[in-house]
């Protein structure tokens, strides 16, 4: 097992903090990576040792925080659409930032397509097109509507278009799916 320097993990931390800062002041294309140094407090060339470009950094933030979520899927598969939910709905709150800011910004686009194609992959288990309310429907055309419901409630929530608590929130989408899944 490697033992990670600590010191890595601050200055990768400060990186990614001042890029999500940056993205919601800018838009992604104004950014430059010595914005990015300024802010991170780091020189260029030490960006540079972890991130090929600033679109390099937008994706490892991305992959990190849907790894994180596959992580969360995966601890709360025995629970049910609403159990499971709130546990999702605790985790974009407590990463308000980084999800308010990723779907905001310019990089709105690649973010939304990600989270969607996650969610959808994370739906394909529980959709059962050979029995029960979905016998004979079309699987990817439930995965994708479902799929979309599911990113346009959290972006709703995220940018205040939903104004319910998470609690509420993640029991009633837990209900949604519950109910039709």
């Amino acid at each position: 097992m490697t033992k990670v320097d600590r010191r890595i993990i601050k200055t990768q931390e400060a990186i990614k903090y001042a890029f999500i800062e940056l993205m919601s002041e800018k838009n992604l294309d104004e950014i430059t990576m010595q914005n990015i140094s300024d802010r991170a407090n780091v020189g260029r060339r030490t960006i540079y040792l972890h991130y090929f470009d600033k679109y390099d950094l937008l994706d490892k933030l991305i992959e990190e925080h849907i790894n994180e979520l596959r992580i969360l899927c995966q601890s709360a598969s025995e629970l049910s659409f609403t159990e499971g939910n709130l546990i999702w709905f605790e985790y974009f709150e407590r990463n308000y930032v980084f999800f308010s800011t990723m779907l905001t910004s310019k990089g709105a686009p690649l973010f939304r397509s990600r989270f969607l194609e996650f969610v959808i992959d994370e739906l394909k288990n529980d959709v059962d097109v050979m029995k029960g309310i979905n016998k004979g429907l079309s699987q990817d055309l439930i995965l994708r509507f479902f799929g979309a419901a599911i990113v346009e409630v959290v972006e709703s929530w995220i940018t205040k278009g939903l104004s319910e608590s998470t609690q509420v929130v993640a029991e009633q989408v837990g209900i949604l799916l519950d109910r039709n899944l």
